[in-house]
């Protein structure tokens, strides 16, 4: 994995919870790439130029010279598997452990996000589009809080992480997903906000993470060494910004990306 050496990485999308995963991964593992800071439903993913990238017209979007992949597990797994260390890979390998991190991101991205939060997304923030269907919403919060039980059980030993000891994509699927959850004042259980705040606050395991996060809850903005480039609120980016990013989808009341 670490023998390849990254082509011109470009990712496209900002701003939103689904976004923010694919520019952690990207930061985790260090490395550079050109930011398209493009929004949902403004038309920046309706263009020609972007619709025959991504014909689904969805964000984010990852090109690797000629290689493109959206889904933000997707990418995460990707670039990890491309581009990962043992010392910062995102997926673990040790079978077990893969196969409890597979059933961890399946069920953050399925569970809790597509079959939950984005049903509420639809007929809350968005139900000038999707319509009102007050039932779906109830029965959404309802089935989140069945859901989150696993969760809830499985953290109650305490773990700062998911699988494995470490950070992984599982990890930044879950906490996107509570940070969403609690952004919809839908109310998440005591062992799940105390995951969520050991993401949050300061990790000596975990630096790069670290300041995205906070700067998230605190407003810190950019590192001043960055610049304006390519149309990129980080420019060129290091990796870093994604506090920005999220803030921005924040700011135009986008927690989360269709």
């Amino acid at each position: 994995m670490s023998d390849v050496s990254p082509r011109r990485l470009v990712l496209w999308g900002v701003g939103t919870s689904r976004t923010l995963r694919a520019h952690w991964a990207l930061h985790e593992l260090g490395l550079d790439y050109q930011c398209r800071p493009i929004l949902s439903r403004t038309g920046e993913t309706q263009t020609q130029e972007y619709t025959e990238l991504n014909p689904r017209q969805k964000i984010p979007l990852l090109q690797d010279g000629e290689f493109k992949i959206a889904e933000s597990p997707a990418i995460a797994a990707y670039l990890s598997n491309t581009y990962g260390t043992p010392e910062n890979a995102l997926i673990p390998t040790e079978p077990r452990e893969y196969a409890t991190w597979l059933e961890w991101c399946f069920y953050a991205a399925t569970e809790l996000d597509a079959t939950s939060l984005y049903v509420m997304r639809r007929h809350g923030a968005l139900k000038h589009i999707y319509g009102e269907a007050p039932a779906a919403m109830e029965s959404a919060a309802a089935y989140f809080a069945r859901q989150l039980r696993h969760a809830e059980q499985a953290l109650q030993d305490g773990r700062s992480f998911l699988v494995g000891g470490r950070l992984t994509i599982a990890d930044m699927l879950l906490t996107t997903c509570l940070d969403w959850a609690v952004s919809y004042q839908v109310p998440i259980t005591a062992a799940c906000h105390a995951y969520l705040e050991s993401i949050r606050v300061a990790q000596p395991t975990a630096p790069a993470w670290r300041p995205m996060l906070r700067g998230q809850l605190s407003g810190l903005s950019l590192r001043p060494s960055l610049s304006r480039h390519d149309g990129c609120p980080a420019g060129r980016c290091r990796a870093v910004g994604a506090a920005d990013f999220w803030r921005r989808g924040r700011d135009a009341r986008e927690p989360a990306s269709d």
